[in-house]
């Protein structure tokens, strides 16, 4: 194909699937160095972008009004879009979602090489190349699959998450705030997925916290807006907890942080993408996609039974060996 002047890459959602599609941007880059790329996300997501260099602009969807049913609003928000959309001229469109409303976005660009992952075989038609889903297959290597099967050449995989200067502020803020030390180790749990199914038992990450703060190390919980209530019993532990910050502020603490421990959630992926080690945590593991990008031994898992079943001891010491590999002694590490 002729190098395209203009590419619109679409992932809409969530914190975790527009992660997984940071090699395949990278990768788009390399085989386009002189292109514009522009990316279609979801504008509660938006600022994750701010870490994805090889991207030039932003185009953002406001679901708001379809999550409320405002049907003046709905049509006004897609009007908008399919409008920039049509102003964008894009020559190359890669939809790596592929779902009903991201297939209809993609063949109303009016691109002439448009691409899709195809979850169902009725979609086939908003692409001029169209390739069936891998679900067996971790998710950003199917992304990489996809571009692979659609012409693009291979290149090195990279996954590089650059943390915004201004995040990083505002977590040494947050420190300051909470009396934590940026030269002490800090191990930070994200105790919540998007699922009640992939959580590990509260009361299991506080043992897991007291053990580690017994040893020396700071512990921050980490969670969204909505989890304050969730948060109370780690509060009365006297622990710190950061839910409701921005989402860049999170990933700014997670620099600070030593070591990452929760379940399958976009905050792993992204401490992954940032080259920060974690252990995640994860139930039916046969059945799971999400597993640590390129680093499967990070995992901590279940294969046939629910991440409820993985004991607190063998999460200690897949911390203990996480904290020796990156160098951090204490008395109770036995190193």
């Amino acid at each position: 194909m002729n190098a395209p002047e203009r590419i619109l890459l679409i992932r809409l959602k969530s914190i975790g699937d527009i992660l997984f599609t940071l090699p395949a941007v990278h990768r788009v880059r390399d085989n386009f160095p002189e292109a514009r790329i522009s990316f279609l996300v979801s504008k509660e997501h938006a600022p994750l972008l701010e870490g994805f260099r090889d991207v030039d602009e932003v185009l953002t969807l406001d679901r708001a009004p379809f999550h409320r049913k405002q049907i003046g609003a709905m049509c006004a928000e897609t009007l908008r879009l399919v409008q920039r959309l049509r102003r964008g001229r894009f020559s190359l469109v890669v939809d790596f979602q592929g779902y009903g409303e991201t297939a209809l976005l993609t063949w109303l660009t009016r691109a002439p090489q448009r691409w899709g992952s195809v979850y169902r075989a009725g979609r086939r038609w908003a692409y001029t190349q169209g390739v069936a889903r891998n679900d067996k297959i971790q998710i950003a290597d199917w992304n990489l699959s996809l571009l692979e099967q659609c012409g693009l050449r291979r290149t090195p995989v990279r996954n590089e998450f650059c943390l915004p200067a201004h995040a990083a502020a505002s977590a040494k803020k947050f420190f300051a705030e909470n009396g934590l030390d940026p030269a002490k180790p800090t191990l930070f749990i994200q105790p919540f997925t998007s699922s009640a199914q992939k959580n590990w038992p509260l009361v299991k990450y506080l043992a897991l916290a007291k053990y580690w703060r017994a040893a020396g190390v700071q512990v921050i919980f980490g969670g969204g807006p909505a989890d304050g209530t969730a948060l109370v019993p780690v509060r009365r532990e006297d622990f710190v907890t950061s839910a409701g910050v921005p989402l860049l502020t999170s990933a700014a603490l997670i620099e600070l942080s030593a070591l990452l421990v929760g379940g399958v959630t976009g905050l792993l992926h992204l401490a992954v993408a940032m080259n920060k080690r974690v252990v995640m945590l994860i139930g039916h593991a046969a059945r799971e996609p999400g597993f640590p990008y390129q680093h499967r031994d990070w995992a901590v898992a279940a294969d046939s039974l629910p991440v409820a079943a993985i004991p607190a001891e063998s999460v200690i010491e897949a911390t203990t060996k996480a904290f020796a590999e990156l160098g951090v002694i204490h008395s109770a590490l036995g190193v």
